[in-house]
């Protein structure tokens, strides 16, 4: 199932892309698309028998925003350095075991939201990155199998980056990984079972129409069941949590000088495959 949430900042409703495209309400099936109903078997079944009777009601998308697909998120773990390319890019080595590091859930932002280019800021850059939502609480997870069993299903992120401030201001990463509107997701959460692999991900971003990053979750140093394994180790996992799993080569980072950092006025999109585009204009905060 292809699930969303539509309407506008912070009174979204629950909705769902059918198989031939058409969006549907499912605000009376569920209240609305978050951890309880993905850790909810039957609440889900409901959801899914729904979208089979072809009954649900039709809305109209014209100009309709689309939100966040998951509510109430608890927190974002996000991996870092983990696809080969783009280790290779910034000089950086292979990690031996996963880079971990936080993103406040209030970076989240829809998918087509504006993003605001923190002030002060010299080098905003774009990371298409494959989302993990967690579907069952994790908690020292033992195989690979077991991890996939907690997954609820995948998303796109954007794990939009300020540079200077990550790197070049001291501390962990996170100054320049939480500014505000730092991590459009979606458009929607794909549930795990229509991902038949998802080691065998197409991920493109383009910048101003230019195609910057064109990789592959098949590059990842740590495969998506392994994250999921690992992380749970160091933290509970919950559902509705969300893991952004790295970015492939094609960061602005990683170009020659000088480096094509995001300005106001830019437009950023991106795709995976399967999981459908995000579109977003730029200004400054």
């Amino acid at each position: 199932m292809k699930l969303l949430r539509v309407g506008t900042a912070g009174a979204e409703r629950p909705a769902l892309l059918d198989a031939e495209g058409v969006l549907r309400d499912l605000g009376g099936v569920v209240p609305d698309i978050d951890g309880e109903l993905l850790a909810d078997d039957a609440a889900l079944g409901r959801v899914r028998a729904a979208a089979e009777s072809g009954e649900l009601p039709v809305l109209d998308a014209d100009g309709l925003r689309v939100g966040p697909p998951v509510a109430r998120i608890g927190k974002v773990v996000c991996i870092g350095l983990n696809y080969h390319d783009h280790a290779a890019e910034t000089g950086a080595e292979p990690p031996s075991e996963p880079v971990v590091f936080f993103k406040a859930a209030d970076t989240v932002v829809g998918p087509d939201d504006t993003v605001l280019v923190p002030r002060k800021s010299v080098k905003t850059d774009w990371e298409v990155e494959l989302a993990i939502v967690i579907g069952r609480t994790a908690r020292y997870l033992e195989s690979h199998e077991e991890a996939l069993a907690h997954v609820a299903g995948y998303a796109v992120a954007h794990d939009v980056s300020e540079r200077e401030f990550q790197i070049e201001r001291g501390g962990t990463w996170d100054k320049g990984k939480n500014c505000e509107t730092f991590n459009p997701l979606g458009p929607w959460l794909v549930t795990a079972d229509e991902v038949a692999d998802p080691q065998a991900l197409g991920l493109k971003l383009w910048v101003n129409g230019e195609l910057k990053q064109n990789g592959s979750t098949t590059d990842q140093i740590f495969p998506v069941a392994e994250v999921v394994r690992y992380v749970s180790q160091f933290m509970t996992l919950y559902p509705g949590d969300v893991i952004n799993t790295g970015t492939p080569a094609g960061v602005a980072m990683g170009q020659p000088e000088p480096k094509p950092y995001l300005r106001a006025g830019d437009v950023v999109e991106l795709e995976i495959e399967g999981l459908g585009r995000q579109r977003q204009e730029l200004k400054d905060a």
